[in-house]
């Protein structure tokens, strides 16, 4: 079986390195980290992970414009991509689910289910 490969796109280092630590802790998953939206669009292209965890909140380019360019190129519009956010309110979930987003997983999540949570929402087994 194929190792699934992660890619991780927050501005605070902290979450990238905690998130990686959990995620190849309690998997056999490959996490790639970005640190910004542009980053994150010559990442995908470049190595085609089967999801993003995207930052909403960062500075220059937002989860959701990186969202946005990443649908808009043929390379990396199949990628699932679940937000990481601060802040979910009921309107903010339906309006992620409108734009094809997968999920969102509010922040502090709890490292311990992180790969549950992505598993559950991709039909992955852990």
């Amino acid at each position: 079986m194929k190792t699934k490969r992660i890619l991780v796109v927050d501005n605070e280092e902290y979450i990238q390195e905690v998130t990686k630590i959990c995620l190849e802790t309690t998997t056999a998953w490959e996490v790639l980290t970005a640190s910004s939206g542009k980053e994150c669009i010559k990442l995908a292209e470049l190595e085609k992970p089967d999801v993003i965890l995207l930052d909403v909140m960062m500075p220059d380019m937002d989860g959701i414009t990186t969202f946005e360019k990443l649908q808009a190129n043929p390379i990396t519009k199949s990628i699932p991509v679940i937000l990481l956010t601060a802040k979910i309110q009921s309107s903010d979930y339906h309006r992620y689910t409108e734009l094809g987003i997968k999920d969102a997983i509010a922040k502090p999540f709890n490292p311990i289910e992180l790969a549950n949570q992505i598993a559950t929402v991709l039909g992955w087994s852990v």
